[in-house]
């Protein structure tokens, strides 16, 4: 699903339902050193790179640079830049330098090895891949497309603006419900009684769909008018006292407010539509699993 309500809240809360979503499939591709072995930096500049540095002959160009960011950067988010820039320049030259030692010992012969350097080569290949599937079906186009059909798909429908006060027993939210009859501050009510993560904003829930909130809660709470206070509600996570605020039809929010959304839903759809289509047509064999034999 894709997020067209920009005024929802994003807080969990113990009323609201869990919405459920695009599976997304998670790629881990390692980054793998591509640092040049030419000893010139006339020659790495014939093709456009820029030579940082240069480890026992072999160069290292800005290029490596930015792979070795990507490889280790989240480490060093709170580093200076010229500080990480020196650090990830270290880094590559000690994988330079312990790699000239493995094929020294000629590490890479190792079945082992070979068989771990094709896994990590096919993963590569696949992120590769599953990036080119995204691209192609990622477009401003096709993103304008998926956000009008999302609109219309919510169009005309209504939104509660509610508080609500959440206790243990109905008892409890009986005298809660005498209290507001009598005149008391349903906001200054919800912080001092509610167990609801929201009882420090007054019980506050915002604007919501009905499909945003338990099917007992929502059934109420679309029924009220401006301003009504519910009895008692029960609900799997106890008694619910309610007041509607205010109603509203949905507005969706401008394109260019959910367009990252957009992308990365489309990316992911994109993606796993590509993995499920090869799943139908290859021939997956588990030997690992004795073949049904026909009962005779």
């Amino acid at each position: 699903m894709i997020l067209l309500n920009s005024h929802h809240k994003m807080q969990t809360r113990p009323a609201r339902l869990a919405l459920a979503g695009t599976a997304a499939l998670l790629l881990l591709v390692p980054v793998l050193s591509g640092c040049s072995k030419n000893s010139s930096s006339e020659v790495a500049a014939a093709d456009g790179e820029t030579v940082i540095a240069r480890v026992n002959g072999v160069n290292i160009n800005q290029s490596d640079l930015a792979l070795a960011e990507e490889d280790v950067g989240a480490e060093m988010q709170a580093t200076p830049p010229d500080a990480k820039r020196e650090q990830l320049i270290t880094y590559l030259a000690d994988v330079i330098m312990v790699t000239q030692e493995a094929e020294k010992k000629k590490i890479s012969e190792d079945p082992d090895f070979k068989r771990r350097l094709a896994f990590l080569r096919n993963k590569l290949l696949m992120g590769f891949e599953l990036q080119q599937e995204a691209k192609s079906a990622v477009s401003e186009e096709a993103m304008r497309q998926t956000y009008q059909d999302a609109v219309k798909s919510i169009s005309g429908q209504e939104e509660v603006h509610a508080r609500h006060i959440l206790v243990e027993s109905e008892d409890e939210a009986n005298t809660i419900l005498a209290e507001l009859k009598a005149g008391a501050d349903f906001a200054a009510l919800a912080k001092q009684k509610s167990k609801d993560p929201g009882a420090a904003e007054g019980g506050d829930l915002g604007y919501f769909g009905k499909e945003q909130m338990v099917p007992e809660f929502a059934e109420v709470a679309f029924k009220m008018y401006s301003g009504q206070l519910s009895n008692p509600v029960k609900t799997q996570f106890g008694w619910h006292i309610i007041k509607v605020e205010d109603k509203r039809t949905r507005q969706p929010p401008d394109f260019e407010k959910v367009k990252d959304q957009i992308e990365s839903y489309m990316t992911r759809k994109a993606q796993t539509d590509f993995v499920a289509r090869l799943r139908q047509s290859a021939k997956i064999e588990r030997l690992d699993k004795p073949t049904n034999q026909s009962k005779n």
